[in-house]
């Protein structure tokens, strides 16, 4: 699998000619958005930064569109959704978070979570990830200490930070908590952590990680 970052959460997700796409940047957002075709897109929070769900159709796939709390299999793939809540942008809205399984590898992406009491089915579903998506940058969402708190009890073999705004001086970062992913990095012992271009990993690969931190360029 390959995995890319295109900024705030918008990740794509390759395995062989499989594309699946997690909260693809809209247009109407202040943030810039990246076309690419996906065979699924997983939107967890209907706002601007997270649904462009266009911008990732293609007249070469079909593209199955997943918005929502349920249980979903397409072409092999499974995927579960499960609702709470977030104040993204300081307006309380529904997030969903998904555990999918792709390539042979579980995956967990929270979305805009803004709690880490995680219980019951929910907290069931993410005994067994290799790789979580979690946000850190605080202001409705996980801040940084909650966000590696909570990545330390899933257990995940890979952790991929995201939600804590850009580098880049011409964004705005103003919903987000100041200096978010150096926070992060130092409770996780990782502050000299350099982000890559991109994340290729397949399932052997993961025998001998345990919580390791990876930050992907956007």
């Amino acid at each position: 699998m390959i995995i890319n970052f295109n900024g705030i959460e918008s990740f794509k997700l390759q395995a062989g000619n499989f594309v699946l796409a997690f909260n693809p940047i809209s247009k109407k957002s202040k943030f810039k958005e990246t076309r690419f075709g996906a065979d699924v897109v997983c939107v967890s929070t209907n706002h601007p930064d997270f649904n462009g769900v266009d911008q990732t159709d293609s007249k070469t796939k079909k593209l199955f569109v997943v918005d929502g709390s349920g249980e979903y299999e397409i072409a092999g793939v499974f995927i579960k959704g499960f609702s709470s809540m977030s104040e993204y942008g300081g307006k309380e809205i529904s997030n969903t978070i998904y555990t999918v399984v792709l390539d042979n590898l579980h995956i967990g992406f929270l979305g805009t979570l803004g709690s880490s009491n995680l219980e019951g089915e929910l907290s069931g579903n993410l005994n067994n990830i290799d790789i979580l998506f979690i946000p850190i940058g605080g202001e409705g969402v996980l801040s940084a200490d909650e966000a590696y708190k909570l990545s330390v009890k899933i257990g995940a073999k890979i952790v991929i930070p995201m939600c804590y705004g850009s580098s880049d001086p011409k964004l705005p970062v103003g919903q987000w908590e100041k200096d978010a992913l150096k926070k992060f990095l130092k409770a996780s012992g990782n502050e000299n952590l350099k982000a890559i271009e991109k994340l290729t990993i397949k399932k052997n690969d993961l025998v001998a990680k345990d919580g390791e931190v990876v930050v992907l360029k956007s």
